[in-house]
């Protein structure tokens, strides 16, 4: 059978690897997920509450209007309903992005290093992929590329915070941007881990009413899969204007979001204490890791998210990777994206004290 010869230009995309199957592959009693950038304190007790409820509806279909988690996420951001669009995680409104405007005679652009799913869900499309030689978000060389490019480039990748960097613009810088990018190309500010930056930098906080008011060509997307700790439910949104909001819909399926994970994004927007405890939590075990990699004189980059990337010199990650894996430890290597380095998500303090105790082991052998 032949396929589409544009997916001999795709590489899959690598998720992380499942506690039950490494359990069983290595025969641990005790796996420890420290890879996929889940909440560690894992689903809030009113989700939980909800869930159980509405466990004996999940014969329906859901309400396709998604009424009651518009109206509570419209409140929260101080936008219209027609400026929102649901997803299956805020993975499924980049891909509306990308078929909304991109095709096989124009491109897009994205730093360095930076969430998989933009190049492949863009290929797909056939677009041509221009990338920044810095790995991390540096606007100069996306001024210097835009402007070189301007008349193919239709989509520009912004991700504030960064995954699987934790690095993070700052909101003036972002916004002074978006000024120079033409109305037409539209600006895909990636802010899934947006919440973390705002708590640790203010500088860093993206009001999605404020650059959807004032730029017709951003869109801004969230998630309900990292701080609210429904990565299992897959259910994220994108605001925008009302007329790209429009266009999302008719690339939309019906239906495209579970009774559950609708009931439970609107718990979880209202367990405002579980929130506050994830971030807290975050932070204060970040710090631990900082020191960690002082300590082992281990490279790190400043992370603004829940997770953090240590980068290796000499050291092999995916040799480090498979000595914690059979130790029960599942972190991320980050080789698929060229890099030498791991990706860690920050645990709860007895998982991140195991992963010191093993990881330090690991280093010395």
């Amino acid at each position: 059978m032949k396929f589409n010869e544009i997916l001999n230009q795709l590489s899959n995309y690598e998720p992380g690897k499942d506690i039950e199957v490494i359990a069983k592959e290595y025969n641990l009693k005790e796996v420890i997920k420290l890879a996929s950038n889940e909440n560690p304190l894992g689903t809030a007790p009113k989700v939980v509450q909800t869930l159980q409820t509405y466990a004996n509806k999940a014969h329906l279909y859901p309400d396709d209007s998604m009424s009651e988690l518009k109206t509570k996420l419209s409140a929260k951001f101080g936008i219209k309903d027609k400026e929102l669009i649901i997803g299956a995680g805020s993975d499924q409104v980049i891909e509306f992005a990308v078929h909304s405007k991109l095709n096989a005679n124009n491109a897009f652009l994205q730093c360095g290093v930076t969430f998989a799913m933009y190049e492949i869900y863009a290929k797909q499309c056939g677009a041509k992929c221009y990338k920044t030689t810095n790995l991390g978000h540096d606007l100069k060389e996306f001024k210097k590329l835009y402007e070189a490019h301007k008349d193919e480039i239709k989509i520009i990748f912004l991700c504030v915070p960064n995954n699987p960097l934790g690095e993070c613009l700052n909101a003036k810088e972002v916004k002074e941007f978006i000024k120079i990018v033409d109305e037409d190309c539209m600006v895909v500010i990636d802010a899934a881990y947006n919440e973390f930056a705002s708590f640790k930098d203010k500088q860093k906080h993206l009001e999605p009413k404020e650059l959807i008011k004032e730029f017709s060509n951003v869109l801004y997307l969230g998630t309900f899969s990292k701080l609210y700790g429904l990565g299992g439910l897959r259910i994220g949104y994108g605001i925008a204007n009302e007329a790209i909001i429009k266009a999302f819909y008719k690339l939309r399926a019906p239906f495209n979001v579970s009774i559950l994970a609708l009931k439970a994004a609107c718990a979880a927007l209202e367990d405002k204490e579980f929130v506050k405890q994830s971030l807290e939590n975050n932070f204060k075990e970040m710090i631990k890791y900082e020191e960690f990699a002082q300590n082992q004189a281990l490279n790190f980059i400043p992370s603004y998210t829940n997770f953090i990337t240590f980068t290796f010199n000499e050291k092999n990650s995916t040799e480090l990777s498979e000595k914690l894996l059979k130790k029960g430890i599942i972190i991320r290597n980050l080789k698929s994206y060229g890099l030498n380095a791991v990706r860690i998500t920050i645990g709860t303090p007895y998982e991140n004290s195991r992963f010191f105790e093993e990881f330090s082991q690991i280093l010395k052998g």
